[in-house]
């Protein structure tokens, strides 16, 4: 199936946008947010206007539907990742809240010192920080799967590591500098049969692959909406029932409880024993809506699309003299393409392609070692999305011959 990019694109309001007088936006930064459908925007509008309540607790008509909108969002995100049961997708405020929630609650209560966690050089700050955190706190040990110059990960060091019996195998699914896409499937299976827990970082994969938690059979999987045509402030974690029940709560007040006395509680069932206080309600409802607005597109198509559009921008990346590109080549990679242009800083790059309403990413995009790893301090990152065109990659082109005319 071919997607009618210019039919989604009229879904997309901000796509009509001029920056500046006569200059349109190209947007290619949807690796660090995607942008949104009107269904979404008029979704969190409408329980706004028409239905805005607190939820669980009310019996009133406005209470009642509030929740049936909140609980109904919850039941189209696991359909859409194939969750056994909604109740194992715990609404958080984003990916970096799930993967800490599993630090905080699983981990301070399964791993003790001297436990081995197992991570990739390629992970985003999110998926390292927490295990630093825990490392000085309980003193976790951490290692490391390589990334290979051509940037895939080295499954032959993670079998090597994984005779150290890890307790923890945390990784990436899609890079989101290099776009490689890692053998999740191959990855858990050694990680389980190595005695160990997985946690998949699925911010970059879920927005843009089908992904399903029970033929991965993921222990943990953690997303965002705002990556995935939904909006900013909610993402979701995914647990197996048994792990999800055995862990602590991790934040405690309302909604979270059975029963509360002066001297003790009772937390609540799954999944509300993990979402203390009034949630984002709103943002719950557009995350359901943008499940929806992909689901009827077709993740296969968004995926194909993407492929399409990736393989021509880095054959025509490759053409222009001094350009670097990081990464595997395009049958092995999402939508992302980062780059450095020889004599010209990425910041650089960046800002004067703004001039010209090309929206790129610059910097180390939160994950600082595997910049170190290839000895930069930063790449300029054009990453693409349903939306995205091969128009829009000729006028990325053409704005980094501007850049290198200007630099000389």
């Amino acid at each position: 199936m071919t997607l009618n990019v210019s039919q989604i694109r009229k879904d997309f309001p901000i796509l009509e946008r001029e920056i500046r007088a006569g200059v349109g936006l190209t947007y290619l930064d949807s690796t660090a947010t995607s942008q949104k459908p009107l269904v979404v925007i008029e979704a969190m509008n409408d329980y706004y206007r028409r239905s805005n309540a607190n939820i669980h607790r009310g019996v009133h008509a406005l209470a009642e539907e509030a929740t049936t909108m909140y609980e109904g969002a919850r039941e189209k995100i696991a359909k859409f990742i194939n969750a056994a049961s909604a109740r194992q997708v715990i609404y958080t405020r984003n990916t970096t809240e799930s993967i800490n929630l599993v630090a905080y609650s699983w981990a301070r209560a399964n791993l003790k010192q001297g436990d081995l966690v197992i991570l990739t050089e390629m992970e985003h700050h999110s998926n390292l920080v927490p295990w630093h955190m825990l490392q000085a706190e309980r003193g976790i040990e951490m290692d490391f799967i390589p990334v290979t110059e051509d940037g895939v990960l080295d499954l032959g060091m993670y079998k090597t590591l994984l005779d150290r019996r890890p307790k923890l195998v945390s990784f990436t699914h899609m890079s989101n500098v290099l776009g490689t896409i890692n053998p999740a499937a191959e990855i858990i299976r050694l990680a389980h049969e190595a005695g160990a827990i997985t946690l998949v970082d699925a911010a970059q994969s879920v927005p843009h692959l089908t992904v399903d938690v029970q033929a991965l059979d993921a222990d943990f999987l953690a997303f965002s909406a705002h990556k995935m045509c939904g909006p900013t402030g909610i993402g979701a974690l995914y647990g197996k029932t048994a792990l999800l029940e055995s862990m602590p709560p991790f934040l405690g007040g309302g909604d979270m409880i059975k029963e509360v006395k002066l001297r003790s509680f009772r937390p609540n069932t799954l999944p509300h024993k993990f979402e203390a206080g009034t949630p984002a309600i709103a943002e719950a409802i557009g995350f359901g809506a943008a499940v929806d607005y992909l689901s009827k597109i077709g993740m296969d198509a968004i995926a194909a699309h993407e492929h399409e559009i990736t393989e021509y921008a880095l054959e025509r990346l490759e053409e222009i003299p001094g350009v670097k590109l990081f990464g595997p080549s395009a049958d092995k990679k999402g939508g992302v393409a980062a780059f450095t242009l020889e004599g010209v800083h990425p910041h650089d790059v960046a800002q004067i392609l703004d001039q010209d309403g090309i929206a790129v990413r610059a910097g180390h995009h939160c994950a600082q070692p595997l910049h170190e790893k290839f000895g930069i301090p930063a790449t300029s990152r054009a990453s693409f999305y349903l939306y995205s065109t091969k128009e829009e990659v000729d006028l990325l082109v053409n704005g980094i011959y501007k850049v290198k005319e200007m630099f000389g």
